[in-house]
């Protein structure tokens, strides 16, 4: 596995959470990095993505003005801050890395580097 995900766990809804990602295979400055995430029953969808040098980020709807995105080059770290959550915010987390580099290509098939998941629940 390429990308370890890690912060998932249990909150309510109002609450804050803070994802990473690391990886010790990638060299993580080549790569705009990425957060999707997957809740029952749905298809996997975008959540945020933040370019090679961290200069440029681009949102979901949903995650706009609630999420930051943010990476550490040199400790090859993507963090994922998430506040004011909702029940509607549960599902399995993932990043991933991108070739691309730039925050303008954030389709999944962009993507070709991937966690494995972490969850986050999220109670009314």
């Amino acid at each position: 596995v390429q990308l370890q995900a890690s912060g998932g766990g249990l909150v309510q809804a109002g609450g804050s959470l803070r994802l990473s990602c690391a990886t010790s295979e990638l060299t993580i400055s080549n790569y705009a990095m990425g957060w999707f995430r997957q809740a029952p029953g749905k298809e996997r969808e975008f959540v945020a993505i933040i370019n090679r040098s961290g200069g440029s980020t681009r949102y979901s709807d949903s995650a706009k003005g609630r999420f930051t995105i943010s990476r550490d080059n040199a400790k090859a770290t993507v963090d994922l801050q998430m506040s004011s959550l909702k029940p509607e915010d549960t599902a399995i987390y993932y990043c991933a890395a991108s070739r691309f580099g730039s925050s303008y290509y954030y389709a999944e098939y962009h993507f070709g580097s991937w966690g494995q998941g972490t969850l986050v629940t999220v109670s009314s």
